[in-house]
């Protein structure tokens, strides 16, 4: 079957949009400095009480989901995998942020700041019912 334009839109778009969530990681984890000028201290302390093991899952997700997105414009049926792979990483960042003893991601990142992740969670989703939905219509083989 023939793919349809709105998949390359979406991959295109998608992966460009992930890419911002790699950048991102790979500033905190080189903790670059012009970079890390543009958060408050509050934000910069919360990313440097990381767990190693939260990093591990935080890595997982972002380049789950970078992965995802390359799969998705090779038209690939383990996008789909790769993007559930991405969410499980993000679901189980963002459970201990929300959760850990002092709720710092709440404190760190503000209104604005929770409303982007919650953003990126729904971005999430559809990415993942998208690629269902390609995956069903033998789009992605």
């Amino acid at each position: 079957m023939k793919a349809p334009w709105h998949l390359w839109v979406i991959g295109i778009v998608t992966l460009l949009w992930n890419a911002g969530g790699a950048y991102d990681y790979l500033m905190n984890q080189t903790k670059n400095e012009a970079y890390l000028a543009m958060m408050t201290p509050e934000q910069i302390a919360y990313f440097e009480s990381y767990p190693t093991w939260t990093v591990a899952v935080w890595a997982f997700g972002v380049w789950g989901a970078v992965l995802g997105s390359v799969l998705l414009l090779l038209r690939s049926r383990f996008a789909l995998w790769s993007f559930v792979a991405s969410f499980a990483g993000m679901v189980v960042n963002m459970a201990y942020g929300l959760t850990a003893g002092n709720s710092a991601m709440t404190g760190a990142m503000g209104v604005m700041g929770l409303l982007f992740i919650a953003a990126i969670f729904v971005v999430a989703l559809l990415l993942i019912w998208y690629s269902s939905r390609m995956r069903s219509a033998g789009v992605l083989r």
